[in-house]
């Protein structure tokens, strides 16, 4: 058990999100006593449901724009990890000025807050901050590669830029002690629903109901797949690390995959009769979305730093997960 972390209030907004309902477990088993802000807008309420009885955790159903609210909770708690987000590309290619909103106003009403009552804050950032860069594997310090502000495909990534660019200012002109994570391609148990964007969500779905497994383009673009364990492991590493004050790291497995071979192992472990086909990208986003063709971590700052170490397969995590996916299939044809 995490002795820094033991009987601390810890604030998580987003909680309610798959790598935050995941990091409240992780949390409540370290013995903190955790507070949940989210609005349901792109969290689910079952991802901690399980908790409810906990008299550990407590759950308040607001936005993060609601300054009050999130005034009386980071005056309160010892600790900050701001997760909560618009996210998922159906959402920004529908609904770009909500995700400007929420992610740009309600990130600096808690950096705001956070200063005033100099509360240290643990910041999910993502791996689309790179953009399209073609140079991979991509550290940290490495160029933003950006299409046009006419293609709304990338109004995440600035509104995350963004974010880390007063996540840092913040610390340099105030002294807010911060922790900015970018996150690759995370999965596992309770992912987000296949509307996400997520592309294991989506072909995990497909498979478990023997549907066509639907790969956008040609399949030969690849990203690295990092099982949630792993992931919540690189964020607690963080939490008492004095070194990691003011960083940014990549939080990934440098595995390089391409989707094709996703979609072929998907099939294999689910044991799934799914044909895989393809489709234009156009027909699934229209001409909002622009896809990358390399997704891939350098992670050597976060080892050396951190001593994070992924280490599950993309096979083991797959046969971890699958458990959910069953589950979730069978709850969706009781509806």
């Amino acid at each position: 058990m995490n002795n820094k972390i033991k009987n601390k209030k810890v604030l998580v907004t987003g909680g309610s999100g798959f790598i935050g309902s995941h990091l409240i477990d992780r949390l409540l088993q370290e013995g903190a006593n955790v507070f949940c802000v989210d609005d349901f807008s792109t969290g689910r309420k079952e991802k901690t449901f399980h908790h409810l009885n906990n008299k550990n955790f407590h759950l308040t159903a607001e936005t993060i724009l609601n300054e009050k609210v999130m005034e009386d909770l980071i005056r309160e708690c010892d600790l900050i990890f701001h997760f909560a987000a618009v996210v998922g590309v159906h959402l920004y290619v529908t609904q770009p000025r909500k995700v400007l909103e929420v992610n740009v106003d309600g990130t600096k009403n808690i950096f705001d807050l956070a200063t005033k009552y100099n509360k240290k804050v643990l910041f999910s950032s993502t791996s689309e901050i790179y953009g399209k860069n073609p140079k991979v594997p991509w550290a940290e310090n490495d160029d933003r590669v950006l299409g046009a502000t006419t293609i709304d495909r990338w109004v995440y990534s600035s509104t995350k830029a963004i974010n880390e660019y007063l996540c840092l200012a913040y610390y340099k002109s105030y002294g807010l002690p911060s922790v900015i994570f970018r996150f690759f391609n995370a999965y596992g148990p309770r992912i987000d629903e296949p509307g996400s964007g997520r592309v294991i969500a989506i072909l995990g779905a497909q498979a478990i109901q023997n549907k066509p497994l639907t790969i956008i383009g040609d399949g030969k673009q690849t990203r690295c797949f990092t099982y949630i364990d792993d992931v919540i492991d690189g964020v607690m590493s963080a939490i008492d690390n004095e070194q990691a004050i003011g960083e940014i790291f990549n939080i990934g497995n440098d595995k390089e995959t391409t989707i094709l071979e996703l979609a072929k192992t998907i099939k294999r472990v689910f044991k799934s009769k799914s044909e895989i086909t393809f489709v234009d990208q156009k027909e699934i986003y229209g001409n909002s979305y622009e896809d990358i063709p390399r997704r891939v971590p350098c992670i050597d700052k976060a080892r050396h730093i951190l001593g994070f170490n992924p280490t599950t397969t993309l096979e083991k995590g797959l046969e971890k997960t699958l458990p959910w996916f069953k589950k979730e299939h069978y709850l969706s044809k009781q509806k």
